[in-house]
């Protein structure tokens, strides 16, 4: 099966470099990259364009994280698009093979791929990506068992790849979303009976290292969606607890990793989190000036209503 890369970039920086090679080094190469930038001021559109490229440029203001991603949508003329982010750089050349390669059943609508640490990870990244991206592959329906509830409808927009006649079915992805535009398709794929499911073999290296602060906001971010999405939370089921556990898991990990110090920044990391989302699950208390200081994504709040 054919397929295209979509990227959305926006000053993607020294990365940028390795992240076009590794999509040049692929064992299967794409169709056509579209690169989506939203005005970029660095060598980013440049350093596409040299690698051949497809550019269409937006204004920044008009950035959105479904509305961009379905505008490049109506640009793919592939049986599959694989959605990046500018800084998942493809871990070795077979990865995106290996994602197309679930695609082999007709009733496979969406799948992501493992996301190992970068490099330069601290033990806070590189945990959340050990606990958060195993080594077990799924293809996972409705009324299956595993993943539990919400979980389920996980995907990732740094890497996974979508079938387009399936995702077009939908509208794409929806517009005016804080995030999780990647969850809300495939929850959307669930209910209508389609599978989605986790490539383990399939794997890029994709991690940030967040501070306390920037946790606190990714997660009232998150909130916020999980508020204004309820229904996905309806229709897939809360799992209860999950927070909880991570936290307690990571706390285990550094012990027994003998990173003490790294057990109080998991503790701070923890309940920046936890603060943040329940805040962002009551964002309704609270004014748009306030929303706008409590989140990562500033820019959905100049249209939110």
């Amino acid at each position: 099966m054919n397929y295209s890369i979509v990227i959305p970039t926006y000053n993607a920086g020294n990365m940028w470099g390795e992240v076009i090679s590794s999509i040049r080094n692929q064992s299967i190469q794409p169709e056509k990259v579209i690169i989506i930038d939203s005005s970029s001021n660095d060598d980013t559109v440049l350093m596409a364009h040299k690698a051949g490229f497809c550019i269409h440029s937006i204004q920044k203001q008009d950035f959105d994280h479904g509305g961009t991603r379905t505008q490049a949508l109506e640009l793919v003329e592939t049986d599959l698009v694989v959605y990046m982010t500018q800084d998942a750089i493809l871990h070795d050349n077979e990865s995106i093979a290996c994602l197309v390669s679930c695609f082999r059943h007709e009733n496979v609508g969406a799948v992501y791929g493992r996301q190992l640490p970068h490099v330069d990870a601290n033990p806070l990244a590189i945990h959340a990506r050990l606990s958060n991206y195993g080594d077990k592959s799924y293809m996972t329906s409705l009324d299956d068992d595993f993943p539990k509830g919400f979980r389920k409808a996980f995907m990732s927009n740094s890497f996974s790849c979508y079938r387009v006649d399936i995702l077009r079915s939908l509208g794409g992805f929806p517009k005016k979303l804080i995030l999780g535009e990647d969850s809300y398709i495939a929850a959307r794929m669930l209910m209508d009976g389609v599978s989605v499911g986790y490539e383990s073999t399939a794997t890029v290296r994709h991690s940030h290292n967040y501070s306390a602060t920037e946790e606190f906001k990714r997660y009232f971010d998150i909130g916020v969606f999980h508020r204004t999405q309820d229904w996905m939370l309806t229709g897939l089921g809360n799992v209860e607890g999950e927070g909880v556990k991570f936290a307690v898991g990571q706390i285990i990990y550094f012990i027994k990793n003998k990173q003490f110090r790294w057990v109080i920044l998991s503790c701070v990391s923890s309940g920046a989190k936890y603060l943040g989302y329940k805040l962002g699950k009551n964002y309704k208390k609270l004014n748009e000036k306030m929303c706008r200081k409590l989140s990562m994504y500033k820019g959905y709040w100049r249209n939110a209503s």
